[in-house]
């Protein structure tokens, strides 16, 4: 408990003001842990080639990229994206399948997973300014409150097992108290930090974005299952990989963005 405390504490203290900050230093930052975090996945799945590891870091990037077009090249991010799928397929010819079609199919997703994720969570905080600060601690509110929520609530009250095969430890009234707790405290910031939405909007998206959370929460669980590791990663002591951290979030804030709340 006391690693995960300081742990803690260090992360806000760089986090924090970055998110503060907003603009090209967080972007920059938001880049460095996206590509921590896709790198977590491929050593998960145990792909050891260079080559792919390289091509699904540019693909990554070019996710995160905001622009439609890159350099002075007129291809659209879709064709560049294209092309390196090809280099990926045709790899596997060139290693004479020792890296597989499966291996790239495993390398897009995890890419698109965690690509799409984090280029939200750009267009979230949305430069330097009020507006997309609020927004972008909206979203964490309501990953935190529900995380706390449901620990909080799943040690006092919790009998009835939410999904044992992925994750034993998280209980039905743990992830009904999450929700509870985001909802409370997503109405308290509404209250001093007001959206252009009514109050039961907003608790009614709350709603929903807890219950995505959580479902992202239990897919990076199920992924750690099937490929028999503890933690994504090792980077954050008492904590984990930075998967382990942002799991909810990069199903939050993609959902945040479709049903267009932060418009």
């Amino acid at each position: 408990m006391k690693q995960r405390t300081i742990t803690a504490i260090i992360a806000l203290i760089i986090f924090l003001p970055l998110i503060i900050i907003g603009s090209w230093p967080f972007e920059i930052f938001v880049y460095l842990i996206a590509t921590i975090g896709l790198m977590e996945l491929i050593k998960m799945r145990k792909i050891e080639y260079t080559l792919p590891s390289l091509l699904a870091i540019v693909l990554l990037w070019l996710l995160l990229f905001q622009d439609q077009y890159l350099f002075s090249i007129h291809l659209e991010k879709f064709e560049w994206i294209t092309l390196i799928i090809l280099i990926l397929l045709a790899y596997t010819v060139l290693v004479k399948n020792k890296f597989t079609f499966d291996h790239v199919g495993f390398i897009l997703l995890a890419t698109f997973y965690v690509g799409v994720g984090f280029y939200y969570l750009i267009e979230t905080r949305d430069g330097s300014g009020i507006e997309g600060l609020k927004n972008i601690l909206f979203a964490f509110l309501i990953v935190w409150s529900t995380d706390t929520g449901a620990y909080l609530f799943g040690r006092a009250l919790g009998k009835r097992k939410l999904w044992p095969t992925i994750s034993p430890n998280k209980t039905v009234e743990g992830a009904v108290g999450g929700i509870v707790l985001a909802c409370i405290v997503t109405a308290i910031f509404h209250f001093f930090f007001p959206f252009q939405h009514s109050m039961v909007m907003v608790i009614a998206v709350t709603i929903i974005a807890s219950i995505f959370g959580q479902i992202g929460d239990l897919v990076e669980s199920a992924l750690k299952r099937i490929y028999n590791v503890k933690d994504s990663g090792k980077l954050l002591p008492g904590h984990g990989g930075i998967l382990d951290r942002f799991d909810s979030l990069l199903f939050v804030l993609p959902l945040l963005h479709i049903i267009q709340f932060f418009s």
